[in-house]
């Protein structure tokens, strides 16, 4: 006898802003619910994914501390226009680098904070209700951010690597998601086992 996977349904829904730059992209706010997101840049006919993440919080919440870490020199940034290709050219490389470089990221910190505003202005933000049990959250965040490595490129390229992720632990039994989206969210599977 087969066992019966239980199914999650996921409504993406978007594109949002990120948040105070829904004036420079004529998008609208990300609406004030915990959950699932994803950032995505505008790609052939549809959007390409950067990351996957997740809050038990407000989602604008969460992502002033995003601002703050980017304005601060501590995530990577990447120049917008090429990612929009399929191309990740990085103009600071973030994470550890930034712990380690302090002096340089101050010497071309408006260079730097330039990109970042660009960057955040051509996010194209993506939020799905899955509920708020947090392994589930924190298993679809990881499943969505492996499947992503395991693309093809450009769609492999564009993501950062060495995010700190939970998959599904062995003990844990296997739900499936099933994805649903009025726009093509390229690399985004419609259904992925989590």
């Amino acid at each position: 006898m087969s066992k019966i996977i239980h199914t999650i349904k996921a409504t993406w829904k978007g594109p949002y802003s990120w948040p105070t730059f829904e004036d420079d992209n004529g998008l609208r706010a990300i609406p004030k619910l915990p959950g699932l997101y994803l950032w995505a840049f505008d790609y052939i006919s549809g959007y390409m994914i950067y990351a996957a993440g997740l809050t038990r919080r407000p989602i604008p919440v969460r992502f002033k501390e995003h601002t703050r870490k980017y304005m601060n020199g501590e995530y990577y940034v990447l120049d917008i226009k090429a990612a929009q290709q399929g191309i990740r050219k990085e103009i600071w490389p973030g994470w550890g680098y930034a712990k380690e470089h302090r002096d340089e990221f101050d010497e071309r910190k408006l260079e730097i904070i330039d990109a970042v505003q660009k960057q955040l202005a051509g996010f194209r933000i993506f939020v799905a209700d899955v509920g708020d049990e947090p392994r589930i959250l924190e298993r679809l965040e990881a499943s969505i951010m492996e499947n992503l490595y395991r693309q093809p490129s450009p769609f492999c390229d564009i993501p950062d690597k060495g995010m700190f992720l939970s998959p599904r632990w062995d003990s844990e039994e296997p739900v499936v998601i099933e994805s649903d989206c009025l726009v093509t969210i390229h690399g985004l599977p419609r259904h992925l086992e989590i």
